[in-house]
């Protein structure tokens, strides 16, 4: 959000959907034993960036293909690299050991408009003088974990408090009771079909990144 709004107008400006890869490792003085790692990649402004479904598509193809040729060498494919990394951000240099758990998408789409019509609002004052900022904006984030859970956060920065815009297919609150009737268990069919074609190609690359990573190597 800041990268792209710092970005916009410029000849690095950032095209509006970001890709987050998450691995845990263990950590013994963290609360909950392990540390949480963030690696992402953020896609210039494109044609082939803009549309969310598309870019995603396009991301699984590519992971399939390192996979592919990887395994024809007899090497192992890591998408933090150092060799045909998918991410340019967050925490690329990780330990060897360290588990891949889930992968998310950031949107600054939203049912405000698309980002690049939003963007342009950024740099001119509203007829009472105030000046608006990307912090004003909402955003949208998909996110699919190796247990199975998806997770929909709907940011909006000007929501009463009481909401937090959080949907989830599987109760992110331990004390949760197990008669509790959830929702959204079903999340990644619910939503308009853009939402749709989000989580159906966000999926494949799911998929395709948990086969690989978290198979046993054959030894």
């Amino acid at each position: 959000m800041t990268e792209a709004g710092q970005r916009y107008g410029t000849r690095e400006a950032l095209g509006p959907h970001g890709v987050l890869l998450f691995f845990t490792s263990l950590a013994p003085t963290e609360p909950h034993g392990y540390r949480l790692h963030t690696a992402w990649r953020l896609f210039l402004s494109a044609p082939e960036s803009d549309d969310l479904p598309r870019m995603l598509g396009d991301l699984t193809r590519t992971a399939a293909s390192h996979i592919a040729q990887a395994s024809a060498t007899g090497h192992r494919w890591h998408p933090l690299g150092p060799q045909r990394s998918m991410v340019n951000g967050g925490d690329m240099h990780i330990a060897p050991d360290a588990t891949y758990v889930g992968v998310g998408v950031s949107t600054l789409d939203s049912d405000d408009g698309r980002w690049y019509q939003l963007a342009r609002t950024l740099r001119e004052p509203s007829a009472t003088g105030y000046r608006r900022s990307v912090f004003d904006l909402k955003g949208h984030c998909y996110l699919l974990l190796t247990d199975d859970t998806a997770i929909h956060i709907d940011r909006n920065p000007h929501a009463p408090l009481h909401y937090d815009g959080v949907r989830s297919s599987k109760p992110l609150d331990a004390d949760r009771s197990a008669h509790w009737h959830n929702p959204h268990a079903n999340l990644t069919d619910q939503g308009d079909h853009t939402t749709r074609e989000v989580w159906r190609n966000l999926t494949g690359l799911h998929h395709t990144l948990t086969s690989y990573l978290t198979a046993r190597p054959v030894t």
